[in-house]
């Protein structure tokens, strides 16, 4: 039978009935990236949310001319939105897991309610339980972090989380577009800082600049060709290519 990969309400449904009335849908964009920030979009909705636009769907499924035409019909629809990032520098000192933490936290600070539960891409929760230390104090005293529902496949089931995606895509690919133009070299424009040929290829020719994450495989082990398309060295098994 084939699975239909057009989002709905249903679990956000099903989960407001268990007492969840706010919802966040979350999901990251950038994991597996070269260069450039990891970013988390945040979505949230409540009861008297109405159907998703049309057309919300996970970023990956839409050209790029779409995501773009969805952002503001996903913020008009939202009760609240937002997209935390965590830079290259700060992924080589803190690792991509506490990267992803400290971009979805940051997404949340900027929120103007407070969800009553995050619903999760994936089956990794990397939201929860951070260290209230060292680049964690950047987030500000916000409230601690809802409570986490992890979900695989949640951006292609929940219209939470797949207009989440679509924020957050949207807006990194736009700062890697801006990028661009202080590094041409690179052409992130074209590769959004990903490990596409153009991209290994001036690598191979310029090496890396300050917007690269230097813990990455690529960059600390040079000796083997393959390390291209190895995960960090910090945490090995996070990549999402392609995110």
């Amino acid at each position: 039978m084939t699975v239909s990969r057009k989002p709905s309400l249903r679990v956000e449904r099903s989960l407001q009935r268990e007492g969840f009335r706010v919802l966040a849908g979350m999901d990251e964009v950038g994991r597996g990236a070269l260069a450039g920030p990891v970013s988390v979009g945040v979505v949230v909705i409540d009861e008297a949310t109405r159907t998703a636009p049309m057309g919300v769907k996970d970023s990956k499924l839409l050209t790029p001319a779409a995501r773009v035409a969805m952002v503001p019909k996903v913020q008009r629809w939202a009760l609240d939105h937002a997209v935390g990032h965590t830079s290259a520098a700060e992924i080589d000192e803190i690792g991509i897991i506490a990267g992803l933490r400290l971009a979805g936290r940051r997404a949340l600070a900027q929120l103007s309610v407070v969800p009553d539960l995050v619903i999760l891409d994936g089956n990794h929760d990397w939201l929860s339980d951070p260290q209230q230390q060292g680049l964690f104090a950047f987030v500000g005293d916000g409230p601690a972090t809802p409570p986490v529902r992890t979900m695989i496949k949640a951006d292609m089931k929940c219209s939470s989380v797949a207009a989440a995606s679509v924020l957050a895509k949207v807006e990194r690919d736009g700062m890697l577009t801006n990028l661009h133009e202080d590094y041409p070299q690179y052409n992130w424009a074209g590769n959004k800082g990903y490990s596409a040929p153009d991209h290994l290829a001036a690598l191979d020719e310029h090496g890396p600049c300050e917007l690269h994450r230097r813990s990455w495989r690529r960059f600390a082990v040079e000796q083997d060709r393959a390390d291209v398309f190895a995960a960090p060295t910090v945490e090995p098994d996070v990549v999402k290519e392609g995110a």
